[in-house]
């Protein structure tokens, strides 16, 4: 008896060991296939360079457009990597939040224009038209966590997913129906009209150079938040265990409304700042900067604030220089994205600078 249950104890390690080595071929193959194909971008790269010639202020002004795309990407990624952080759960109406604001922004900017009040208080009216974005999209992030997701909390992950892409839908669709399928324009007051001349000969509208500074300033409050104040101690505790948090006397759900109002605060924020940039919104606009803004927090490292940041700015970037680096059409750029985020998936699945997962979920 003891001999026929050895027998099948080896027969069942021979397989294993087996499978493992069959898992371990197909992993290499894949690492391999992928080496030969960054080595290809490489020479292509390379070729381009030695064979075509660009001035400088071409390169500094796709340089200066990726920033700003990558400032926009960051601020939104934000929101997706402080809500997995906390919930693992992947906000895909978070886009759409976004477009909340941007829209509120252009009805105060358009009451502004109407009434003169632009003309005489610039300032003030940025500020308003920002505040306005920011307060209704933290309202409508927050409206979505406690309709949405706060009785889901207890189910399957793939439910609240389900529920987010729903949520997205509704969102575009109900915008559509209220706001109108047509394009809405902004109009830059005088204060972020013409460009800054860099040295070099290279130019950046004053919306690009607006958009870098106020993304950066508000990525490194966020930073500080998180990692400096008692309301962030708490933030990282109930990241780290919900149970435990709870125990020490830290209200769960108050902190997690706190996450989707802060996320929510900065993806109105973004939305405004692409109303000025782009001069153009709709109902559907938070759709590609949200799918975009997911790539950049899982090429950062999900989870991690700083790597959200850098995610950011690396697919601005790749999308800015990209096509010209590579010598295609720019339509592209959405497949140079997503092939940057396969790669870092192959070669690096937990992201650049890995996920900040606590010890209870790692």
């Amino acid at each position: 008896m003891s001999t026929a249950s050895g027998t099948h104890q080896d027969t069942r390690s021979k397989f294993l060991l087996r499978s493992r080595r069959v898992s371990f071929t197909r992993i290499n193959w894949l690492a391999v296939a992928a080496s030969i194909f960054v080595l290809f971008l490489i020479l292509r790269i390379a070729m381009v360079l030695l064979t075509k010639s660009y001035p400088l202020a071409f390169w500094g002004l796709q340089f200066g457009n990726g920033l700003v795309l990558g400032g926009v990407y960051a601020l939104i990624a934000l929101g997706y990597t402080l809500v997995y952080g906390i919930l693992l759960m992947i906000n895909f109406a978070h886009g759409d939040v976004m477009m909340f604001g941007a829209y509120a922004g252009f009805f105060v900017l358009a009451a502004c224009d109407a009434t003169g009040f632009t003309k005489t208080n610039q300032m003030l009216t940025i500020a308003l038209v920002f505040v306005t974005g920011m307060l209704v999209s933290m309202g409508t992030g927050v409206g979505l966590e406690r309709i949405a997701y706060r009785p889901l909390r207890a189910a399957p992950r793939l439910v609240p997913l389900i529920t987010a892409i729903g949520a997205s839908v509704f969102f575009e669709e109900a915008a559509r129906l209220i706001f109108g399928a047509e394009i809405r324009v902004y109009t830059k007051p005088p204060l972020l009209q013409g460009a800054i001349l860099f040295p070099g000969n290279i130019p950046m509208p004053v919306t690009g150079a607006f958009v870098i500074v106020a993304s950066v300033i508000l990525m490194i409050v966020l930073y500080w938040l998180v990692q400096r104040t008692k309301t962030g101690a708490a933030m990282r505790a109930v990241a780290t265990n919900k149970e435990a948090a709870a125990l020490m006397g830290i209200s769960v759900d108050r902190i997690i409304v706190v996450t989707f109002a802060i996320g929510s605060v900065l993806a109105g924020a973004a939305g405004v700042m692409l109303g000025f940039h782009n001069s153009q919104i709709n109902s559907t606009m938070g759709f590609f900067p949200g799918i975009k803004a997911f790539t950049a927090a899982v090429l950062g490292g999900i989870g991690n604030i700083p790597g959200a940041m850098l995610g950011g700015f690396i697919l601005g970037l790749a999308e800015a220089l990209g096509p010209t680096l590579l010598d295609i059409p720019s339509q592209y750029k959405d497949v140079i994205a997503f092939t940057l985020l396969v790669l870092v998936l192959i070669f690096r699945p937990q992201g650049i600078l890995g996920e900040a997962l606590g010890q209870e979920r790692a």
